[in-house]
């Protein structure tokens, strides 16, 4: 077996006279021989996702009845029923206004992310998270959004805020393609020809064969595996920009199954898949080992194939449903969030590592801007986390507070990714008490 290989590895080759790398993802030659471990000494390099999605779950529909573990998650949840063991709920947070005046779908991601509603320009936590396990990665942090936008709730102070990228196609082109020419600038022409005939998988054929051939059978299987996914979303990616039949039928088709960008809830998600696809394979490859991914805007403006009444709306204007309870339009948003974010887990949860996959070294977390889309209330914030972080969180646990500073889950998450920190948040969202409940 080639022992020169390591984390670090790339395979490097030429395209249209250019130099290409692609990463590798992480092989058993890296690891010890129990797989949980890098074979040079140290843990895997742990991941963290930021993860939001603008109005939440109607409130008394999502929360598990009981506490502590064995929990059940309400009927709202339920895409993510299958995730209970490995994921943490935490119910009757709250977010303190401390006299500012209420930003209808501002104030909730500000203070969640940002630890005070009172002082807006501080750090979001996924750049504080990277300030600790993302400075050896070539890049510190990514962030992507699902509706077409640039916005994001991630900022590294006043004056720096991290803009989203919304197109899975430039993304992909900036994670596996390093080397290329700038494929963003305004003059360029997309030929999906040239793509399929000259991709990146193409470029380093001889050194692939030649890695393959030095691996022992488990990591040829994965590295079969690796490329052939790789080289799936490739030609997946080629199918959606290539320009529809002239028949409206399939042209209107294609909007919807395939990616399209924009405020359809059903192309956000297919734009959202993709995302994640390409963030699990970043992180599997070592580029990134933090992101920050937006389903849809704070006060979502996303709305239903056909129609032209957007969430946001439903939430305020639609009646509770009698006999349900519940808002039944607004139902139908608050499932897709959750599906689309069992998708995402289940992206990291494909991809193997030893004897674990890519989820078991990361945490995502869940949030939204308010606990209530009716009345826009800041109590009883919806807040989930999935993954262990490589073991430094619990999982399987419902935590049920008696309107405790939400940051309390900020603080919990950032200690348990690494982060050198006692105390966060402002003013009366200030703690210093992480949810020992959940911490290993």
């Amino acid at each position: 077996m080639n022992t020169t290989l390591n984390r670090r590895s790339v395979l490097r080759g030429m395209l249209g006279g250019t130099a290409v790398t692609v990463g590798l993802p992480l092989l058993d030659c890296f690891l010890n021989t129990h797989g949980d471990a890098m074979a040079a000494g140290g843990p895997l390099p742990k991941c963290f996702v930021s993860w939001f999605q603008g109005l939440a779950f109607a409130p008394g529909y999502w929360e598990p009845k009981t506490t502590g573990t064995g929990y059940h998650v309400g009927p709202h949840l339920r895409a993510l029923a299958h995730l209970e063991s490995k994921m943490n709920v935490f119910s009757g947070m709250k977010l303190f206004l401390d006299q500012t005046p209420a930003n209808a779908h501002g104030s909730g991601p500000q203070g969640i992310l940002q630890g005070s509603v009172s002082h807006p320009n501080l750090p979001t936590i996924d750049q504080i998270v990277a300030d600790t396990i993302g400075t050896r990665t070539r890049f510190r942090s990514v962030e992507v959004s699902c509706d077409g936008e640039t916005a994001a709730f991630s900022r590294r102070s006043a004056t720096a805020v991290n803009a989203a990228e919304p197109d899975p196609v430039k993304l992909y082109q900036r994670i596996f393609g390093p080397d290329f020419k700038d494929p963003n600038a305004a003059d360029f022409k997309v030929d999906p020809q040239v793509m399929v005939r000259k991709s990146v998988l193409s470029a380093i054929k001889d050194k692939r064969e030649k890695l393959i051939a030095n691996l022992g059978a488990v990591d040829k299987a994965r590295v079969d595996e690796y490329f052939t996914s790789l080289r799936a979303l490739e030609n997946r990616l080629e199918i959606e920009m290539r320009k529809p039949e002239p028949l409206e039928a399939c042209v209107m088709h294609a909007k919807v199954e395939g990616v399209k960008l924009g405020k359809i809830m059903e192309d956000a998600r297919a734009t959202h898949n993709l995302h994640a696809s390409l963030l699990a394979h970043a992180m599997a490859c070592g580029q990134t080992q933090v992101a920050h991914i937006r389903l849809g805007s704070s006060g979502c403006d996303l709305r239903r194939q056909g129609s032209q009444q957007v969430y946001h709306m439903y939430t305020h204007e639609e009646s509770v449903d009698p006999k349900l309870g519940f808002q039944k339009e607004c139902e139908w948003f608050s499932n897709q969030s959750a599906e689309a974010l069992a998708d995402f887990v289940k992206a990291f949860e494909s991809i193997k590592e030893g004897k674990g996959t890519l989820l078991d070294r990361s945490l995502i977390m869940y949030t939204t801007d308010c606990g209530n889309a009716r009345t826009h209330a800041l109590e009883n914030i919806p807040m989930l986390t999935i993954g262990s972080g490589g073991g430094a969180m619990k999982t399987g646990v419902h935590v049920q507070a008696n309107s405790d500073p939400i940051a309390r889950v900020g603080l919990t998450i950032m200690q348990a990714m690494g982060v050198p920190i006692g105390q966060w948040g402002m003013v009366s969202n200030t703690t210093t008490k992480t949810i020992t409940e959940v911490m290993a």
